[in-house]
């Protein structure tokens, strides 16, 4: 049975198309025997994570080039939701090709993030945000493995909490990309404070450095300020990026596309080049050149290219076009 006959269209709708495919149709799934490994040139790791909060689990399995410390091979079981399976999918392809020192890197944000249909919606519930950080936790568990030390030593950020292993840092960064304004939003997006409820504010049954009550006051006053700056900048710099030179324009451009369309296109085996930015009457026209599968998906001219368009527009000018050559 599929998950798309067990979820109803309402609750579906939340889900990104990406997700729903990787639901259905994991790339990755299924194991790696020693065998195969051997026949690879590399060393088997097979690293289990489990979240005690929701009774999901995942094994990963990596064949690692010992000479280079590469990942040439990964697959990946999954014992839980659907979107266990989907985040277990993308994280173990995210993986792939990288050295294992690279791997480690990859954080619940990158998954999820890997996982939209767009880069301005979240790709999945916030009851199920929690799924791309057990993704997250079993790459430390493999390094940790292949490295032969304790998971913990590749914690670089103070954990808040400890039930669901969510970082300072993760908690930062939820609240300020997804607008979070209550404790309430912050659990459903992270699972923070939902378990023993230590880390929610004062007098819990373990002292805490950091509370969550404290983290979203403070996030919340560093993101007024920085709108407040903002609007000052827009408006001391209103018409600035028609007044820059086309290498200055350029650069602004292309730091937009990297933060925020690249590795979505590079996800569908994609990618775009600016060829030229040019002043026309009250436009300013951006030319752009689809590579690799890009240049022949029938979106490119469409939804894609609004996409790319109204992103720019939001971040950099309102008269930007983007024209595809």
């Amino acid at each position: 049975m599929g998950f798309d006959s067990l979820i109803g269209g309402s609750i579906w709708d939340e889900y990104s198309q990406k997700v729903q495919n990787r639901m259905n149709n994991p790339k990755y799934m299924g194991e790696i025997t020693e065998e195969e490994a051997k026949k690879k040139g590399g060393k088997l790791i097979v690293a289990d994570f489990g979240a005690e909060s929701c009774g999901d689990a995942v094994r990963l399995y990596w064949v690692v080039d010992e000479k280079t410390d590469k990942i040439i091979d990964a697959k990946f079981k999954s014992f839980g939701c659907g979107t266990a399976i989907a985040s277990s999918d993308v994280m173990t392809e995210l993986t792939l090709g990288k050295s294992v020192d690279e791997a480690v890197k990859i954080t619940n944000l990158d998954v999820e993030f890997a996982m939209r249909d767009n880069p301005e919606t979240p790709a999945v519930p916030p009851q199920k945000m929690h799924c791309s950080v057990m993704a997250y936790d079993v790459i430390k568990k493999a390094a940790s493995l292949y490295k032969g030390v304790d998971m913990d030593s590749f914690e670089d950020e103070i954990i808040v909490c400890e039930c669901a292993r969510v970082s300072l840092g993760t908690l930062k960064d939820v609240i300020k990309l997804n607008d979070l304004k209550t404790i309430e939003e912050i659990t459903d997006y992270t699972k923070a404070g939902g378990f023993c409820k230590s880390c929610i504010k004062p007098g819990g049954h373990e002292e805490r450095e950091y509370y969550l009550v404290d983290i979203l006051r403070d996030v919340r006053e560093e993101m007024e300020k920085e709108k407040v700056l903002k609007a000052v900048n827009n408006s001391d710099n209103e018409g600035s990026f028609k007044d820059m030179t086309v290498v200055q324009q350029l650069k602004k451009v292309e730091s937009v596309i990297d933060e925020n369309i690249r590795q979505m296109l590079i996800m569908d085996g994609g990618n775009l080049e600016i060829l030229d930015i040019k002043p026309n009457g009250e436009n300013t026209d951006v030319y752009i050149r689809y590579l690799g599968a890009c240049s022949g998906c029938a979106s490119s001219s469409t939804g894609t290219l609004y996409a790319i368009e109204a992103i720019l527009k939001e971040k950099i000018d309102e008269s930007i076009r983007v024209l595809p050559i």
